[in-house]
């Protein structure tokens, strides 16, 4: 079983950063891909970001791309999303995810994807 922990989530102006972090324990997720998801207030849960098991290899949703980064370090069971150029439509719980089956891609299907973290806030005001 894989638990997963975010942090780094917060409040923040428009046009500033932020960087969450997901936190593996239980197994070693070096062999899955991973993903960031996010749900607005009233909305439905979108993909944000994915990337392979190696990290050669990264999947962005449209609304992201050119301001957000995902990125991992395997040696220390950790998923990343740096956040840049914030905005207020970024508002939202973030959540971290690892994938069903080992030695897996990107993904944006939510489907594929067997465990979640609990989400870390964050809240971009304008």
């Amino acid at each position: 079983q894989v638990q997963l922990v975010e942090t780094g989530g917060g409040l923040v102006q428009a046009g500033g950063s932020l960087r969450l972090s997901c936190a593996a324990s239980g197994r070693t997720v070096s062999s899955y891909g991973m993903g960031w998801f996010r749900q607005a207030p009233g909305k439905e849960r979108e993909f944000v970001a994915a990337i392979d098991r190696t990290g050669g290899s990264t999947y962005y949703a449209d609304s992201v791309k050119g301001r957000f980064t995902i990125s991992r370090d395997n040696a220390k069971n950790t998923l990343y999303l740096q956040m840049n150029s914030l905005k207020s439509d970024d508002t939202a719980v973030y959540y971290c995810a690892a994938r069903r089956s080992p030695y897996s891609g990107a993904s944006s299907s939510a489907d594929l994807y067997a465990y979640w973290g609990q989400g870390s806030q964050v809240t971009v005001s304008s």
